[in-house]
């Protein structure tokens, strides 16, 4: 017997011979791909403010008034005010950070179920009888 390429047997000098019967199966493996990539950091932007804020100073008032006098004629009061600051309130202010919220970064493993169907193979052996010949089942 001769066998080719097909794995069929063609019938030689004798009636003896094996072919291989095949069938596919299916290696399930697993490998991590990155899909993705993140950067996390922060960013500061500016922006402007602007407050109104009364301030107080004290100041001393020396008012000074002249009375007419009877001898020039002049009915005229006369008032002179000298103003000497003394305090006044002065702006101060700081910039301090306040905590406005916490962000947490971490990583976390979602498992899903996929379903995947693939197509396999199955080889069966077959006669091909020409002829007549007498067929005895000698598997039962």
């Amino acid at each position: 017997m001769v066998e080719n390429s097909s794995n069929t047997l063609h019938e030689a000098d004798s009636l003896q011979g094996m072919i291989q019967i095949k069938e596919e199966q299916l290696d399930i493996a697993k490998r991590w791909v990155e899909t993705g990539d993140v950067k996390i950091y922060k960013e500061t932007y500016t922006k402007e403010k602007s407050f109104t804020v009364p301030v107080t100073c004290e100041e001393l008032i020396i008012e000074k008034i002249t009375f007419p006098s009877s001898n020039t004629g002049d009915q005229e009061v006369e008032k002179e005010v000298i103003r000497i600051p003394l305090s006044e309130e002065q702006i101060e202010f700081r910039k301090k950070n306040v905590a406005l919220e916490n962000v947490s970064v971490y990583k976390e493993k979602i498992e899903e179920i996929k379903h995947i169907e693939e197509t396999l193979n199955k080889e069966r052996a077959k006669l091909k009888i020409s002829g007549s010949p007498q067929i005895i089942d000698e598997s039962r």
